[in-house]
């Protein structure tokens, strides 16, 4: 399905930040609990990377991330809202303080950390992107999808993003939500539900992007 968006004249760039395991266990620890805010730091620096090298412009570029995804996207849209035109966080952990009281929630403590205790909370609490959304921010055009019957990143998750930036975004770009009514958090999808998710992902995209060449996704 990537083919679709590159024969469109579209990019793709894969952002290895840190906190995953692509490059070993000193990797990962560099973006768990108290150093998490390293992997949007990360990604915004791969994003300026694909500007300064005139891959793309911030009036082309998009940023997508799914499930803990989620929190490095909308911590990097609510810490430089000006570099992105568009995101698409999918399933995405946007309100990551209450994480821990959903049915998958305490699996992520050991990841994320826990509100029970300062240090935890404090971590929890920097990379919850509804905690930075401002009143007024420039913030990019927004499509969020949840499923409703996800129990690892509940519906109202994305919901709460949605409404927040809806209301306090001043940038006049569109804020959208979709509902997966018979889907979860991704896995188990029918071929067809993948397919109507990539289509409405990357009409969103082209809508806001452009169709010429230059439009990028990290």
């Amino acid at each position: 399905m990537l083919l679709a968006w590159l024969e469109r004249d579209g990019i793709f760039a894969v952002a290895h930040v840190r906190g995953g395991g692509e490059h070993g266990e000193e990797w990962h620890l560099g973006g768990k609990i108290a150093t998490k805010p390293n992997t949007w730091k990360d990604f915004i620096a791969c994003a300026e990377y694909l500007v300064k090298q005139g891959y793309t412009s911030p009036a082309r570029l998009a940023g997508t991330g799914t499930s803990a995804g989620g929190i490095t996207i909308g911590r990097a849209i609510t810490e430089r809202p000006e570099l992105f035109r568009a995101a698409v966080p999918r399933v995405g952990v946007m309100n990551a303080l209450r994480t821990e009281h959903e049915p998958g929630g305490p699996a992520n403590i050991p990841e994320f950390g826990t509100t029970t205790d300062e240090a935890g909370f404090r971590a929890l609490r920097e990379m919850d992107a509804l905690e930075h959304v401002q009143l007024g921010g420039k913030y990019p055009a927004v499509l969020l999808t949840a499923g409703i019957h996800d129990s690892r990143v509940e519906a109202w998750q994305p919901g709460k993003m949605a409404a927040a930036l809806q209301e306090r975004s001043g940038s006049g770009h569109p804020i959208l939500l979709r509902v997966g009514f018979d889907a979860g958090h991704g896995m188990g999808l029918t071929k067809n539900q993948r397919v109507e998710e990539t289509a409405d992902i990357y009409s969103f995209l082209l809508w806001q992007l452009g169709t010429s060449p230059g439009a990028a996704v990290p």
